[in-house]
């Protein structure tokens, strides 16, 4: 359901019992030296986590960080700002979906950043061309074969991209041809 060290996730779906359940109980993960910090990031559970937030910051007596007052690719980005700073593993799963162009360079950014630190490591799982593009990023596709490294210009994302930025007429005419 996305989070961090001591987040509870609140499921109204029933999600986590029908699939994260079984792969947290079998996946189990090491890094040396030992990183006690990160946070999972799911856009799908992002209102969930971000209204959990508020309301443990309250509760503390603190003043809520309060990433749902802003637009979603805005909170989406302050978000990835507070809570990436640190030492730590971050896995971000298709953090582009509330991103425009703009704000995915934004995220590219902070990337960057979190990589000269050299205190973090990131596992993205992307549509985005642009956060392919990530300079130093290891790009894996994902198929019933395996993983197999790939480079972000060979991916079925970015060509389309460029099919379509090459002739947008003619694309949309294949595309939407019956």
């Amino acid at each position: 359901a996305g989070g961090g060290k001591g987040y509870m996730p609140v499921d109204h779906s029933g999600a986590i019992d029908k699939s994260g359940g079984a792969l947290a109980a079998a996946l189990r993960c090491h890094w040396l030296p030992k990183v006690t910090a990160g946070w999972f990031f799911r856009a799908e559970s992002f209102y969930s986590v971000a209204r959990y937030l508020d309301q443990a910051a309250l509760e503390s007596g603190g003043a809520p960080p309060d990433f749902l007052s802003w637009s979603h690719g805005e909170g989406f980005i302050r978000f990835f700002e507070e809570r990436c700073r640190r030492q730590g593993i971050y896995i971000l799963d298709e953090p582009e979906s509330a991103l425009s162009p703009t704000r995915q360079i934004e995220l590219l950014k902070l990337l960057q950043r979190m990589e000269r630190s050299g205190t973090a490591q990131v596992i993205m799982a992307t549509h985005s061309p642009l956060l392919m593009a990530c300079p130093n990023a290891r790009l894996f596709r994902i198929s019933r074969f395996g993983l197999d490294l790939i480079d972000f210009q060979d991916t079925d994302h970015f060509r389309m991209m460029r099919d379509f930025c090459s002739d947008p007429a003619a694309f949309l005419a294949d595309a939407l041809y019956e």
